[in-house]
């Protein structure tokens, strides 16, 4: 009884492993998607990217630890790697929840400014990110980045270095970038106001995109008539906490994309706001 109870243990083994096998092989040989997520974290922006080839990346942190609860929300609780983090700016509602994000995850490299900041939570991040010998790259010129499996990185902003200095506005020290996945285009610009929108304007940029983070969490000092009139999203997400103190978004905002005929998702309303691209349709959830 033991022997045949045995036999059967091992067949049913070797058939879960058989399972296992054939699920891996269709996930991974499977045609790929790009999400993107923007979390819903109150007052603040993080946007975590999963790539077609299969990195995570993530775009700010948030203002406190609820970037970690949405993170486990989003990626399998075997998924502990960031593969890329991309500091916009050092403001606390972008790089308070990257702190935690560095305890409980592994970061394999850091994308940022190096514009000086004093603020405890900026100073907190760039301890662990040095303790923990992250390396980190200095954006500080337009730059493409290839992620592998179609899917393209374009920084559009800085040109210009900002390492070792201090600026007088953070917001317009913002990293802005473009997420290009074949016919797909994501442009997200961190907090950058209306001197970087006219400054891009001005270089003559290619800021045409199916999709807008809204700068600076609709900000009306943002998304400026013109800039958007080049942008011409079909779909506007706003970073946005309910109730905040800033007003955020601003009214002025959201008729100056309703003119464009942008769709408008709020993280304040629609909770994190999840884009799949095939690489020719967005799809929303």
């Amino acid at each position: 009884m033991t022997a045949r109870f045995y036999k059967i243990f091992i067949i049913l083994g070797l058939a879960a492993i058989s399972a296992a096998m054939l699920l891996f092989w269709l996930y991974w040989s499977a045609p790929k998607n790009l999400e993107v997520d923007f979390l819903d974290v109150g007052q603040g922006d993080a946007i975590l990217i999963k790539a077609p080839g299969g990195q995570n990346i993530l775009v700010d942190g948030g203002p406190d630890k609820a970037v970690i609860k949405r993170l486990a929300e989003n990626l399998a609780w075997w998924d502990r790697q960031i593969d890329l983090m991309i500091l916009t700016h050092a403001h606390d509602d972008h790089v308070a929840g990257l702190i935690d994000v560095l305890k409980r995850y592994r970061v394999k490299k850091i994308l940022y400014t190096g514009a000086v900041h004093s603020a405890p939570n900026y100073l907190s991040w760039l301890k662990i990110v040095r303790d923990q010998k992250v390396p980190l790259i200095i954006i500080d010129k337009e730059q493409a980045i290839n992620l592998g499996a179609g899917l393209k990185l374009k920084i559009l902003y800085p040109d210009e270095s900002f390492l070792g200095r201090t600026v007088d506005d953070l917001n317009q020290s913002s990293i802005v970038f473009k997420l290009i996945y074949g016919q797909s285009k994501f442009l997200l610009t961190g907090d950058a106001g209306e001197p970087v929108e006219k400054k891009l304007l001005a270089q003559g940029a290619d800021l045409s995109a199916d999709l807008l983070k809204v700068g600076h969490h609709g900000s009306q000092y943002s998304s400026g008539q013109e800039f958007l009139e080049k942008v011409r999203p079909k779909i506007a997400v706003m970073e946005v906490g309910k109730n905040n103190g800033f007003g955020h978004p601003s009214l002025r905002t959201i008729k100056r994309l309703e003119r464009i005929g942008a769709e408008i998702f709020r993280t304040d309303k629609a909770g994190t706001v999840k884009i799949i691209s095939d690489g020719s349709q967005l799809t929303v959830k």
